[in-house]
């Protein structure tokens, strides 16, 4: 192994670890539903592997094609930014719907009050929700089966921006030992870190009493997500 191609492989865990850790959006989706639709920690796990899988190979086809066909990195990173505004606003629309729909399942499940009057005179309030669970249990398991495969899509048009050019070098050196392995030690590092805090995360927050913001708990799912995406777009986090 060329002295090279060793610093091309620490840089690519190194730069996989803290790409993933400085983009929120690498994790913060995944505690949010975890927690929101009280996912498994096997759902959990797969959920976030999946999109880390779908997240890191479509970067590597990306930059495949363009080391086949001799595109330059510069038109290969003009079209990861475009494709990264389109995960960016996907993720921000993911959010606000879900928001918008966690507050009207709230709102719906409000707590209220009713007096019943006893012949005694006496009389007594009873708090109780209407869950409707009669009518809307479809709608619980529709958004249980449908978020993993939005949020599998949203992370397959998101980019892997450092990955690219990291791949040029090996390519040019007409390596393909060194391309696969430069490409699998940043993909594992990456995906390995989006685990670890997606999962130390949801095992944190679940130690959290929230009792009081239970039915809210999708509205701020949403409402976290959609800040998520908006962090990113403005602040490039």
């Amino acid at each position: 192994m060329s002295n090279e191609l060793l610093i091309l492989i620490i840089a690519a865990a190194s730069i996989g670890f803290l790409h993933t850790l400085l983009g929120p959006d690498h994790y913060i989706p995944f505690i949010m539903m975890s927690r929101s639709g009280r996912w498994s920690l096997r759902k959990t796990t797969l959920v976030t592997i999946l999109c880390g899988i779908g997240h890191v190979l479509s970067s590597v086809v990306l930059g495949i094609l363009g080391v086949t066909f001799g595109i330059a990195v510069s038109k290969l990173e003009m079209f990861e930014s475009f494709r990264g505004n389109i995960a960016t606003w996907a993720l921000i629309a993911f959010g606000l719907i879900y928001f918008v729909w966690g507050m009207r399942k709230a709102l719906r499940h409000k707590s209220h009050e009713h007096i019943h009057a006893h012949e005694e005179g006496i009389n007594h309030v009873h708090t109780h929700n209407h869950t409707e669970k009669h009518i809307h249990v479809h709608e619980g398991k529709d958004a249980k089966n449908i978020t993993p495969w939005v949020l599998f899509t949203i992370f397959v048009f998101g980019p892997c921006e450092p990955l690219i050019p990291m791949l040029m070098y090996p390519a040019a050196k007409n390596s393909l030992a060194g391309l696969l392995l430069v490409t699998s030690i940043f993909g594992v590092i990456t995906i390995l870190t989006m685990l670890g805090i997606v999962l130390m995360s949801t095992f944190g927050i679940n130690l959290v009493p929230t009792s009081r913001l239970e039915r809210y708990t999708h509205a701020i799912a949403g409402a976290i997500i959609c800040f998520c995406g908006i962090s990113i777009l403005f602040f490039g986090l």
